[in-house]
């Protein structure tokens, strides 16, 4: 069997967001067909039968790497670690978070100048991947899309690749986010008699995730104030505010969520924040005490190539859907009759179909047996084929090493900024944020560590 290191950038623990989780299903997945090393590249003391697990740091990170035939992983490590890319591994990169997207919504409040530099740098990173990458995964037919656009950019669409799989399935195919096989259980409650202002035969409506800036709890609040203006028992609990990645700050789009809430006077006694992150093992207890799970966003292009991963927790708890039109799951809601899909911003529509969902009883007890029937496509063990197909058969692309690709030797430059754009960057940057920050920031960028290294050394702070 060939030995898989999967690394993940992630938290790795009892509480875990989205691509830690994805990680250690992977893990789970693969161990039946490989040994598997799922390495952190942040401290981790997390422990499973099946397999080791263990931190990623520079100084264990070559011998994991020399001690696999396959390196599958998420994130920045052919960046952070770019000898990676240059030996003969086979290399699998998991790029179902379009990360570029995200940064261009999540990065609107800060100075121009950085939000510029931050957004290069991920769009290399990205490249870095797509070029040296011998399979790669995402999560939704139209991110597939999106990813071959960019592998054109890259040389990758050319006649190896192409004459090998016309499809390019061989180079890049879609595993979404899964759920686990076992049904969810409860062994205590989560939210009901356990949250200070939510009783036992309220209605609760669950938002099951971090609020980040691209999505939109303000016209949910709204809509939620509206309901309760009728149904003086709906509850809306935000299932975590704190991320289990310490690298990950409170976003603005958090604040200003509570600020709504007090200003409505809602808090704590119709909007209800969980400070901290619910463990993994434990979000069916939370899970199994809500009534309906709610997922809005706004409109804008992180939305349309998104896949939300909160709204498989959903689907494995049996509960029926509120969502905002607009991304991959509108179609999916839609048309297996989920729940309800509403516009972005539109508080009537989403009160409405809140209202409709929660007091329907009829509805209600009809769209759970439309999900429970849906979800038994998308357990773990499914919807991750074609990356165990494609460990068990596992082989480099097409082009590896090949002159039609931008190559391993080329690497460096793909994505890349040249010293003109550097320059220009910095031109742009100083009309935006001053000469003393831009500066600091172009030598930051042109030299990295050794300008650190070179200001340590001589006593320069």
């Amino acid at each position: 069997m060939p030995n898989v290191l999967i690394v993940t950038g992630d938290t790795l623990g009892a509480a875990m967001a989205g691509p830690a989780i994805r990680a250690l299903e992977m893990a789970k997945a693969l161990s039946q067909v490989s040994t598997v090393i799922l390495a952190a590249t942040v401290p981790t003391t997390f422990v499973h039968d099946g397999f080791d697990v263990v931190d990623a740091t520079d100084s264990n990170l070559r011998g994991l790497v020399r001690w696999s035939d396959i390196i599958v992983f998420q994130g920045a490590l052919l960046s952070t670690h770019p000898w990676i890319a240059k030996t003969d591994k086979i290399i699998v990169a998991d790029v179902y978070d379009p990360m570029h997207l995200e940064t261009l919504e999540q990065q609107k409040h800060i100075p121009a100048g950085i939000r510029f530099v931050e957004t290069l740098d991920i769009v290399a990173i990205f490249n870095e991947q797509l070029v040296r990458a011998d399979f790669l995964l995402c999560a939704s037919e139209k991110q597939r899309d999106l990813w071959i656009g960019q592998l054109a950019s890259v040389g990758r669409l050319n006649p190896l690749t192409y004459d090998r799989d016309t499809s390019l399935r061989t180079l890049i195919d879609v595993v979404p986010f899964g759920i686990q096989e076992a049904p969810p259980q409860q062994h205590k409650h989560g939210i009901r008699g356990v949250i200070p202002g939510i009783g036992m035969d309220d209605k609760v409506v669950l938002w099951g995730g971090g609020i980040y800036n691209w999505f939109d709890p303000l016209t949910l609040i709204l809509a939620i104030a509206k309901v309760s203006q009728s149904h003086p028992d709906i509850k809306l609990v935000f299932m975590g505010t704190q991320h289990p990645n310490p690298h990950v700050p409170e976003m603005k789009m958090s604040f200003e969520a509570r600020e709504l809430s007090k200003e409505l006077g809602l808090e704590g006694k119709h909007v209800f924040f969980n400070e901290g992150w619910v463990p993994y093992n434990e979000r069916a207890d939370f899970l199994l005490d809500a009534d309906l799970g709610v997922s809005t966003h706004l409109d804008h292009l992180e939305t349309a190539f998104s896949f939300r991963t909160r709204i498989l927790d959903y689907l494995w708890a049996g509960l029926p859907i509120v969502a905002t039109s607009g991304d991959t799951f509108e179609a999916i809601i839609e048309s297996n009759i989920l729940g309800k899909t509403v516009p972005p911003g539109d508080v009537e529509h989403l009160a409405s179909a809140i209202t409709e969902l929660l007091y329907d009883q009829k509805l209600s007890q009809a769209v759970r047996v439309n999900v429970n029937h849906y979800s038994r496509n998308l357990k773990w063990n499914l919807v991750l084929q074609p990356l165990i197909e494609f460990v068990i058969a596992s082989q480099h692309a097409a082009d590896y090493n090949s002159g039609f690709s931008l190559g391993i030797t080329k690497l460096a430059h793909v994505g890349r900024r040249t010293l003109r754009q550097r320059i220009f960057m910095y031109s742009l940057s100083v009309k935006l944020n001053g000469f003393k920050y831009s500066t600091d920031l172009f030598l930051k960028n042109l030299f990295g560590k050794t300008l650190r290294k070179f200001k340590k050394l001589i006593h320069v702070d």
